[in-house]
């Protein structure tokens, strides 16, 4: 996507007031580490090391339009359980909340119990049945009500119960008399008890659920849509496909398929919720709906390298597209604040971050072979890189032979690198502290003692190593030998 036309329509999706209707869930991510296997059966024993806990499924949707800098407006369904009261205090201040209490049903929980990124269980508390009586009519009332202001309107049918048929009318009348846009995220088997929606947006296998057809190939999703189109009084319907982009069929229009290059995926759950959000509110904003697919597969391109439950910031879209719009290499040059939020991502997946420094003047086979070890014993290696005028004061006013530029795009051409940052300073003290590291490694003509940053990473728990130092390599000798040819 052009990046001015992105940022133009992300300043206009600021504020946009959008309705999320649908089922609430909480989300609980219990993470810990697997040391051995229980005595009493062949299971892992977790070692509870932490817990985070999150809105799901609507209140998802609504979470990520907040962080994308929307204005949104949930309405749902609770029991009236510790579950509830965990959801309620989760709302936060961005988000205005009418959220039914149903002391017959149990608040949609689910717990993920995860080790080195990797889900060993999920446990699921919940009430399967649709709601009724007074419930029901106090949705529809609260739609109603709510709808007024809204520029979107969303509905999340996870099949717990909320979005019933009168539900299901109310929005519908309600997007026919504000002339909002109705966008939604369906798990039914049918489409077509959705009316004349703006538009429905299933997975792959959802729709192919939904019309017993195949949905790997372009042409095979092309007839499932066509089916599904026939079968359903709806305007278009979105297709989302993982790696393979998304598909949407327009009633009266040839399916247009939306892709980009494939991210690296570590978690898909929340991902639709992801997709609905920033689809309704890229519509809010005034965005025409192919721009607003391309927002919505640019934020699920995102969103699904993050751990558990995620959501992404308006801040995040434009960097992921700048770096798309970037050579593969320039996209490992970041700043301080892009290295913070990368080391936050692979935290999260358990990944473990080792970091390193220098000069790097002049690259030669000494400072691969550092940088190749170091690599080894992390999951992933940033190097921070002296500025020119940091080079200048620690080496001369000769020095760097190379500016900053070329130094860093040579380093991050290489496999051993993961991320490059610069740091004007005289030390990396301050690199080191933004980014607290696992790992921190020096070359071998160092003692432990003498590394900068040393004692904080020994201080937060990491490790601090010494690469084996390769004899007959150095920039100095390198620059000298040039001198006397």
């Amino acid at each position: 996507m052009d990046l001015e036309l992105l940022q133009s329509r992300l300043s206009a999706m600021a504020g946009a007031p959008v309705l999320v209707v649908g089922d609430v869930m909480v989300d609980r991510f219990v993470y810990g580490s697997v040391g051995r296997v229980s005595a009493e059966a062949p299971v892992p024993v977790l070692a509870r090391a932490r817990e985070s806990i999150m809105l799901g499924a609507a209140g998802n949707v609504a979470r990520n339009i907040a962080v994308l800098g929307g204005s949104p407006t949930l309405i749902g369904v609770l029991g009236e359980d510790h579950a509830a009261a965990e959801g309620r205090a989760l709302v936060g201040d961005t988000t205005s909340a009418h959220l039914i209490a149903d002391p017959d049903r149990a608040t949609t929980t689910k717990t993920r119990f995860v080790s080195a990124g990797q889900q060993l269980l999920r446990v699921d508390e919940e009430t399967v049945r649709p709601v009724s009586g007074s419930v029901e009519a106090m949705l529809s009332e609260r739609v109603s009500l709510a709808a007024g202001g809204a520029r979107a309107l969303l509905l999340s049918d996870y099949g717990k119960g909320v979005v019933t048929p009168a539900v299901i009318e109310a929005c519908l009348a309600a997007a026919k008399a504000t002339g909002a846009p109705l966008i939604v995220d369906s798990k039914a088997r049918h489409f077509g008890h959705y009316g004349e929606a703006d538009l429905v947006k299933p997975n792959a296998s959802e729709l192919a659920y939904a019309t017993g057809l195949p949905t790997g190939s372009d042409a095979e999703i092309e007839t499932a849509l066509a089916a599904a189109l026939a079968a359903s009084p709806c305007r278009a319907i979105l297709v989302t496909r993982s790696a393979d982009g998304m598909s949407l069929a327009v009633r009266g229009r040839p399916v247009r398929h939306f892709r980009r290059p494939p991210p690296e995926v570590f978690d898909t759950a929340g991902a639709g919720d992801t997709v609905l959000a920033a689809l309704g509110l890229a519509l809010a904003g005034g965005a025409p709906l192919e721009d607003a697919v391309e927002i919505a597969l640019l934020a699920s391109s995102v969103v699904v390298e993050k751990a558990g439950v995620a959501a992404v910031s308006a801040d995040e879209l434009l960097e992921a597209e700048l770096a798309a719009h970037r050579e593969p290499t320039e996209a490992k040059i970041v700043t301080r604040e892009g290295m913070v939020r990368k080391i936050a991502r692979w935290r999260a997946r358990g990944l473990r971050v080792g970091f390193t420094n220098g000069c790097f003047d002049i690259l030669h086979p000494g400072h691969v072979a550092y940088l190749t070890q170091a690599r080894s014993w992390c999951d992933r290696l940033i190097v921070g890189l002296n500025t020119d005028a940091s080079v200048s004061r620690a080496k001369g006013p000769e020095r760097p032979v190379n500016p900053l530029e070329a130094r860093a795009l040579v380093l991050a051409g290489l496999s051993c690198v993961d991320l490059v940052t610069a740091f004007d300073e005289d030390t990396p003290a301050n690199l080191i502290a933004a980014a607290r590291p696992d790992l921190l490694v020096k070359g071998g003509d160092y003692s432990a003692d003498s590394i900068v940053g040393a004692d904080q990473v020994r201080g937060w728990g990491g490790e601090v190593r010494i690469a084996a130092f390769v004899e007959g390599h150095s920039t100095t000798a390198t620059l000298a030998k040039a001198m006397r040819h």
